[in-house]
C-alpha cells in the first residue's frame, strides 16, 4: 500500500481541535517540524502534546505553544523554553511531568497493547503519592494536582521492593521525523534522532512521518529499518530545503587548540541538546 500523500497540509488535515498527539524528537533532534508548521497554518487548536519537552521558544512544538495551541502536555523536561514555563506557571497551561524513562515506556505500552506496567521510579515521592502540580491559576494555587497511583510489592533478587502502577499512553496521532523512509512507511532513524521517535510511531493510533528521503519499497534493508510501515498510515517526502532546515537548541564553544581565539572555536557537540543526527 503507498502511504505518501501529497503534502504535509493534506497530512494534518483531519487532526481535530482538542486532539492528543504524540511527538517525536529531543530537544530539536529528530523533531517532526514540517508537519508541526502544517498543524501551525491549519489553526488546529486546543491540543494534548505527548513530547519529552516542547521544543525551544518558537521552533519545533514551541510554535504551537507561542500561538496558545496547546491546552496540556504530558513531558518530562521544560527545558529552554521559557514560554513553556511562563504559561504552566500562570496557569495558562496544564502539564503532566513524567519522569523521562517512564515517559518512554509508556509510550511503548502503548504501541504494544499493554496497558499499564509497574516500575520503580516514583516510588516515595509525589509521582507515586500524587499532589504534583498540574496546573495553576493565575495566582499561582494548585488548582489541577496528580493522582495518587496504586502500588504494589513484589519479590526480588533483592528482596521486597515496592513499585508504582503507570499506565500506557496511546494518542490520536503520532508525528514523527525519519531520515529515510519507503512508501510503505518503514522508518529508518539517522543516530540520535532515533530517541523518541519509534515510540511516538507506535503509540499513535494514526501516524504521520515525514522523511528526509523517500525510498522505493524494498530499497531499505528489513534489518535496518526502525519503525516497521504497520505503524505508520501516513508518509510525507520533505524536500531537500525542509530536510536541511534543522536548528540548534543551544551552541558552545571553546578555544581551538592552537587557534587564534574562543570566538573563532570548535562546535563542542552535545547529541542530546545540540540535534547531532536530528
Amino acid at each position: 500500500m503507498d502511504k505518501v500523500v501529497s503534502s504535509a497540509a493534506d497530512a494534518v488535515a483531519d487532526i481535530p481541535d482538542g486532539a492528543t498527539l504524540a511527538v517525536g524528537g529531543f530537544g530539536l533532534c529528530g523533531i517532526p517540524s514540517v508537519l508541526i508548521d502544517a498543524l501551525l497554518e491549519a489553526g488546529t487548536s486546543d491540543l494534548e502534546a505527548v513530547s519529552n519537552n516542547c521544543g525551544v521558544d518558537e521552533w519545533g512544538l514551541g510554535k504551537l505553544l507561542f500561538a496558545k495551541r496547546i491546552r496540556r502536555m504530558i513531558s518530562s523536561y521544560v527545558g529552554e523554553n521559557k514560554e513553556f514555563a511562563r504559561q504552566y506557571l500562570s496557569g495558562e497551561l496544564e502539564v503532566e511531568l513524567t519522569p523521562q524513562g517512564t515517559l518512554a515506556e509508556r509510550m511503548r505500552a502503548g504501541g504494544s497493547g499493554i496497558p499499564g506496567f509497574y516500575t520503580a521510579t516514583g516510588v516515595g515521592t509525589q509521582v507515586a503519592e500524587g499532589g504534583l502540580p498540574w496546573k495553576y491559576d493565575d495566582s499561582g494555587n494548585v488548582v489541577v494536582a496528580s493522582p495518587p497511583k496504586e502500588t504494589k510489592v513484589f519479590a526480588t533478587a533483592e528482596g521486597e521492593k515496592e513499585y508504582v502502577l503507570e499506565e500506557a499512553i496511546v494518542a490520536d496521532f503520532g508525528l514523527v521525523r525519519a531520515w529515510k523512509g519507503d512508501r510503505h512507511g518503514n522508518l529508518v532513524y539517522r543516530q540520535s534522532s532515533r530517541n523518541f521517535n519509534p515510540l511516538a510511531a507506535m503509540c499513535g493510533r494514526v501516524t504521520i512521518a515525514e522523511v528526509e528521503e523517500l525510498v522505493e519499497p524494498g530499497e531499505l534493508d528489513p534489518n535496518d529499518v526502525h519503525t516497521p510501515g504497520v505503524y505508520v498510515q501516513r508518509v510525507v517526502a520533505l524536500t531537500p530545503e525542509q530536510a536541511a532546515d534543522k536548528r540548534i537548541e543551544k551552541t558552545t564553544t571553546r578555544p581551538r587548540p592552537g587557534g587564534p581565539s574562543s570566538t573563532e572555536g570548535a562546535l563542542v557537540d552535545d547529541a542530546a541538546t545540540h540535534g547531532l543526527g536530528g
